[in-house]
């Protein structure tokens, strides 16, 4: 009798202490909650769809995740051994209504996360323009190492480590790489998509409203990797109309200028082209134009390779 007496005290220990886990866990998420998280802090309508998939499928697990608790925690409560009205039933086996709920919420659960999912794809398929009224600027951007190069070949003007889109306005991106494979990715626009060397992808996002959003690469490309961000400065039609007019005092983007612009380098500073050698970007997909160094091969012998950058910065 007293060993059972003393059960109570530690099943009330070990359901204060999931209770304590699980305020902390609340917590948490209370304090983070004044963070301005970039992914739902969307500044387009790409970002905005994406945000609101994100939101619907973490509000379809917690509706599993958040009653499994509570369950716990009341049965944990109910079945303690204090507990005189808890039936002990140690030769139950089998309860219809019991198995009819444990398949049917995680069947329930992959049809509307595959429908999500499904819809979402579709939907949010990079490649398909967005409706506007407004006319489509197409963006051209290359990849180095370790850098961002944006070609607007209607304006004939290039930028590098800067991208200058005006709000409002759908922007066509079509990508390629001048080296290694690699990733461009502007979270409060939208999706991420990959860059690979003599192949072009393409994106489609607008910003729909002025501010300055931030944007990187996610996929490990060498020593600079983790430099390769650029600001995006999304502007209204007239200061893009003057960005544009500024940017045409710059040096000609020709090739000799681009074969130096490749070789690898860190943490470039913005700059400007006022004009691009016609069929600069094909010539880049083509490979036309040598390509980009890109992490170095390894020596016979087995060793790493080595990615440090030519100028040794």
């Amino acid at each position: 009798m007293r060993a059972a007496a003393g059960r109570p005290p530690r099943r009330r220990r070990q359901v204060l202490a999931t209770l304590s886990r699980l305020g902390t866990v609340i917590a948490a998420g209370l304090a983070l909650s004044g963070c301005q998280m970039s992914l739902l802090n969307a500044k387009g309508p790409i970002g905005a769809d994406e945000a609101n998939i994100l939101v619907v499928a973490s509000i379809i697990m917690l509706a599993i995740i958040v009653p499994t608790m509570v369950v716990t925690l009341v049965f944990a409560w109910w079945f303690r051994a204090s507990n005189t009205k808890a039936r002990y039933r140690p030769d139950w086996a089998f309860s219809g209504k019991i198995e009819l709920v444990v398949w049917s919420v995680p069947f329930l659960t992959i049809v509307f996360l595959g429908g999500i999912a499904w819809i979402g794809a579709h939907r949010l398929d990079p490649a398909v323009p967005l409706d506007s009224d407004k006319k489509t600027l197409v963006v051209q951007v290359v990849s180095l190492d370790w850098k961002w190069l944006f070609l607007y070949p209607e304006q004939q003007v290039a930028s590098v480590n800067e991208l200058v889109v005006p709000a409002g306005t759908p922007v066509q991106f079509i990508l390629t790489s001048s080296s290694v494979w690699n990733s461009f990715f502007v979270p409060r626009l939208g999706s991420m998509i990959y860059t690979m060397r003599g192949m072009t992808s393409q994106l489609n996002l607008m910003a729909d409203r002025e501010d300055t959003l931030h944007g990187l690469s996610t996929h490990f490309s060498g020593d600079g990797f983790s430099d390769m961000h650029f600001p995006v400065r999304a502007v209204s039609d007239g200061a893009f109309a003057a960005w544009v007019q500024g940017a045409r005092g710059g040096p000609v983007l020709d090739t000799a200028s681009y074969t130096e612009l490749a070789k690898q380098s860190i943490a470039d500073a913005p700059r400007t082209f006022g004009s691009v050698e016609p069929d600069l970007f094909r010539r880049i997909v083509d490979q036309t134009i040598p390509k980009g160094p890109g992490p170095a091969q390894g020596a016979d012998n087995g060793a790493p390779p080595n990615v440090k950058p030519k100028g040794g910065s």
